[in-house]
């Protein structure tokens, strides 16, 4: 008959001093360490990957001692999307449905890197007025998906009110998307050769009064969240990624400014209409959750400044090149990026002349923020760990590609 000792439900019990991640080695019981000797075990805990609060089906393994995080393991593979391989029986101009289902909040960004990649790879041209309106919706895209994070990262921290202001501004946002694309999430818009039709009649008027009203929503909310002290003590000094770790993980985006290093694809190595729009780079100083919380407002501002910007300068002409009905790229091998919500979404095309991709690769910011979790969150309390993986604002169909 089994000892019911032995039996570990859920969790991995082990001595003090020994530290492993998983699931406890053979021989290892759950066993009381008598009254003569004072000691503490450690547990490791399954948090995952069915989570409320791990923004997709991500999986940790934490080891805690008391409350204080020792160790943790991400588990990932859980929401593989296969993209990568359903890309090379893909037509290049459907590779965007699948960027779309990658970062699925920020789909225009994923879209614009394909199109920029295809594009370089045949030597197209876009007209002006093209690439004007890429850049618009992608910055359109950037307040919407920064509007999620901001957000659920409040019900992180257990603030509940933000929130459901923040999903009103998404929703004025997103509506505008769709009247544009056809779609509010799956969009499908931006393809090689510019994009798939012109903005509608009246739509420069309402995204005009989004932007109007988007500057005042956008210091409501910093107020409301941002000025609670609760929520300052809740980020200030936790979960720091200084510039030598951001770099050490390859880490892009908002987590890389936010840590001193402005590094932004859209002013270092520009494309579309970037190169034409006045805009700042926030950056950070220390690295914290509260850092990362900076950067990401200021963005939401300068987003809304060149989607203004877009609107008033819009030049006139056609919305796409003339290609081919069936893209037929030369050998060759191209990577392309852009600037996403959540740092660099690059695409490394290898053409093999066909109209389908002979190999195709994503690069996704959101992986590389994943890896560096393992390295901050040792150390803090469990109550935090929730709150520090907001903060990185990772998204799981771009890391399980």
């Amino acid at each position: 008959m089994t000892d019911p000792r032995d039996i570990v439900s859920g969790v991995g019990m082990l001595s003090e001093g020994t530290h492993f991640v998983g699931e406890p080695p053979a021989g290892i019981r759950r066993v009381p360490t008598g009254v003569d000797g004072l000691s503490t075990e450690h547990l490791v805990i399954n948090m995952g990957p069915q989570h409320p609060s791990t923004h997709g089906v991500l999986r940790l393994l934490i080891e805690v001692d008391g409350e204080e995080v020792v160790a943790v393991e991400v588990t990932l593979g859980y929401l593989h999307r296969g993209i990568e391989k359903l890309a090379e029986h893909r037509r290049y101009d459907q590779l965007g449905t699948l960027m779309d289902r990658g970062d699925y909040v920020s789909g225009m960004h994923g879209e614009q890197a394909v199109a920029l990649a295809v594009e370089r790879l045949m030597e197209i041209e876009i007209p002006r007025k093209a690439a004007w309106i890429r850049t618009m919706v992608a910055e359109l895209t950037r307040i919407a998906s920064h509007l999620v994070w901001f957000g659920t990262f409040g019900l992180d921290t257990g603030a509940m009110g933000q929130f459901l202001y923040a999903m009103r501004d998404r929703e004025a946002a997103v509506e505008i998307l769709e009247a544009i694309s056809g779609a509010r999430m799956m969009f499908n818009y931006i393809r090689p050769g510019g994009v798939v039709d012109d903005l509608p009649a009246g739509i420069d008027q309402k995204i005009l009064a989004f932007c109007d009203g988007f500057e005042t929503y956008l210091d409501e909310h910093h107020a409301l969240l941002g000025g609670n002290e609760i929520f300052q003590g809740r980020v200030r000094g936790i979960g720091v990624i200084d510039r030598d770790t951001a770099l050490a993980f390859a880490l892009t985006g908002p987590n890389l400014r936010a840590s001193g290093l402005g590094f932004d694809l859209r002013r270092d190595r520009p494309y579309d209409a970037y190169p034409e729009l006045e805009f700042d780079i926030p950056v950070g100083t220390t690295g914290d959750s509260w850092d990362r919380y900076m950067v990401r407002m200021e963005e939401m501002r300068q987003a809304n400044r060149m989607v203004r910007q877009c609107i008033e300068g819009m030049p006139d002409g056609d919305f796409k090149a003339k290609v081919p009905r069936v893209l037929r790229p030369p050998e060759g091998e191209i990577y392309a990026a852009t600037e996403s919500s959540r740092g660099e979404t690059g695409v490394h095309i290898v053409s093999d002349g066909s109209d389908t991709p002979y190999r195709f690769h994503y690069r996704s910011g959101s992986l590389h923020a994943m890896q560096a979790l393992e390295e901050i969150l040792p150390g803090h309390l469990l109550a935090d760990v929730v709150m520090i993986v907001g903060s990185t604002d990772v998204m799981l169909g771009e890391v399980d590609r």
